[in-house]
């Protein structure tokens, strides 16, 4: 299990460095875009991520994930007055989340920690984190790239280079390794 606990580690870190680096590709008023009053901003979805962080990955395995002192509505408004503000927050939750994980034993991963009452088991949690955590961040990058258009610098596999990719991945030799690993 410290292969898993190792796994989302480096997936988390994957996700936090595709969000940074589609954020700094834009200009500081891009980060408060909205295409409209229902859609998110990039700011609006930082705001929104850091708040689950902290509620979920404060007091991890003592506490409900749901913290009395979480505002969830309010996360869906823009409280940042500019780039550093929301660079901050953003840094404050990813903290949160990784010194957690960080901390965390193979003994823990089976304990049962509770989100508004209902059970998971740390495995469970952490799981549904990292699918949460990426969708929001895939809305990120989405609108980025809408809003760089042909000036978007990409985060993967650049489009119609696929072969060169693969002839990289295949002139190295089998070994176990983490896909993020030669990012």
């Amino acid at each position: 299990m410290e292969s898993y606990l190792n796994s989302v580690v480096k997936q988390f870190k994957y996700y936090k460095m595709l969000g940074e680096k589609a954020m700094e590709q834009l200009q500081e008023d891009q980060l408060f875009w909205q295409y409209n009053e229902e859609s998110n901003s990039i700011a609006i979805l930082v705001n929104h991520i850091t708040g689950n962080m902290l509620s979920r990955f404060t007091e991890f395995l003592t506490a409900d994930g749901e913290k009395p002192w979480r505002n969830r509505d309010a996360e869906f408004t823009n409280p940042f007055n500019n780039k550093e503000e929301l660079m901050n927050r953003w840094n404050k939750g990813w903290a949160c989340l990784l010194k957690t994980l960080e901390h965390l034993t193979d003994a823990d991963l089976e304990r049962v920690v509770y989100i508004r009452n209902d059970g998971h088991t740390v495995v469970e949690a952490i799981n549904r984190q990292l699918a949460h955590y990426p969708y929001h961040i895939g809305q990120m990058v989405f609108i980025a790239k809408m809003l760089k258009n042909e000036d978007w610098q990409t985060l993967s596999i650049a489009r119609n280079k696929s072969a060169d990719y693969n002839n990289r991945k295949f002139s190295q030799e089998k070994d176990r390794r983490h896909f993020t690993d030669d990012l």
